[in-house]
């Protein structure tokens, strides 16, 4: 109802011209928008999951939108430093991919370079260097597209018994299962799990890493995009944000020592693991030249912003045409919300 509600005061507020005079104030120009996005469906992985992969017609309408309402888009750098030095142009954007999945290549990467738009990928470097499915991804895919409605778990250690597909608590009940033994398990041993699982539910493992569905991008690619002009930053090696702050940025640094062997760059800029931050990261990231860090926590970043928490908004295939343009623009920041973080500071 409350979303309801708001969608309609932002149509109004569209046809009335208050859209339009909030995002050419002073305000929305001291303010820099930082779009978040995961993967973007080379099949139908948005309506599997629509909070995270979107179709490439929904990132078109997107960038078709910036266009019409002439914002600046600009190099994630470049935005936050003129952010803190009060220079930003009128309506500033930047824009982030999340992981780094083979689908950028493939499906955003080309819209973006017809909208002439930079982007940055936050690059996760594990499953770069080991290049097979995500384990957690591609069992929920599965058992998406699977017909089969009961999971036989009986000689997997990590799950326990019989799973009934039919019911979505069981479902999640195989994937926390999953999630709690993963972390204790060699990665090519994640594999050998996977491949037992979709087996029994009778999905063609072999084709879906043909088709690179939930897999990131191989160190080659990430070369090539790099000279292409595709800017990668940091996300972490094993994409974990462990109690131990010392644990966490030395993840960090040999996430950052593989881009460099990638790209020939130095990345000093962060984005947390599914927005999760400690306060207790915040010193020894700077410590270790990490000169910003980036949650997803929905806002416009301001000057007064930690640099190591900047703020942003992770679009969805939820989130309606109407919806982006408000946040974009800065209407829904100045309207009340329910939602200041998206993931409650880690303990």
């Amino acid at each position: 109802m409350i979303r309801t509600l708001k969608r309609s005061s932002f149509t109004v507020s569209k046809h009335l011209g208050l859209t339009s005079l909030i995002a050419s104030t002073t305000w929305r120009r001291e303010r820099l928008m930082i779009l978040c996005y995961h993967g973007v469906s080379l099949a139908d992985e948005h309506e599997w999951n629509p909070g995270l992969h979107v179709s490439p017609a929904h990132l078109e309408r997107r960038l078709a939108i910036l266009r019409r309402n002439r914002c600046a888009i600009l190099p994630l750098g470049e935005a936050i430093d003129r952010l803190y030095a009060g220079t930003l142009p009128e309506r500033a954007v930047v824009i982030t991919f999340d992981d780094g999945y083979y689908d950028f290549q493939a499906r955003a990467w080309p819209l973006l370079q017809a909208y002439d738009a930079p982007a940055t990928v936050y690059l996760t470097t594990g499953r770069v260097d080991h290049n097979k499915p995500i384990v957690q991804l591609l069992v929920s895919y599965a058992m998406w597209k699977s017909h089969v409605r009961v999971l036989d778990g009986d000689g997997i250690p990590e799950l326990n018994g019989r799973y009934d597909l039919t019911v979505p608590a069981e479902r999640q009940r195989v994937l926390d299962d999953l999630l709690a033994a993963l972390p204790h398990i060699v990665i090519e041993n994640k594999d050998r799990i996977s491949r037992d699982i979709l087996a029994r539910l009778e999905i063609d493992i072999d084709a879906l890493e043909a088709s690179r569905i939930l897999t990131l991008l191989r160190p080659e690619e990430v070369t090539a995009l790099a000279v292409q002009g595709v800017d990668f930053q940091l996300h972490t090696h094993l994409h974990r944000t462990p109690p131990d702050a010392a644990a966490f940025v030395d993840d960090v640094l040999y996430n950052q020592q593989r881009i460099k062997a990638m790209t020939g760059r130095t990345a000093t800029h962060l984005c947390y693991p599914s927005g999760v931050y400690r306060q207790a990261y915040l010193a020894p990231l700077a410590a270790a030249g990490i000169t910003s860090g980036t949650t997803c926590d929905p806002a416009l970043a301001t000057r007064d912003a930690e640099r190591l928490l900047l703020p942003r908004f992770v679009d969805t295939s939820d989130v309606t045409d109407i919806e982006f343009e408000a946040w974009v623009l800065g209407l829904a920041s100045c309207l009340p919300r329910r939602t200041q973080r998206a993931h409650r500071e880690a303990a």
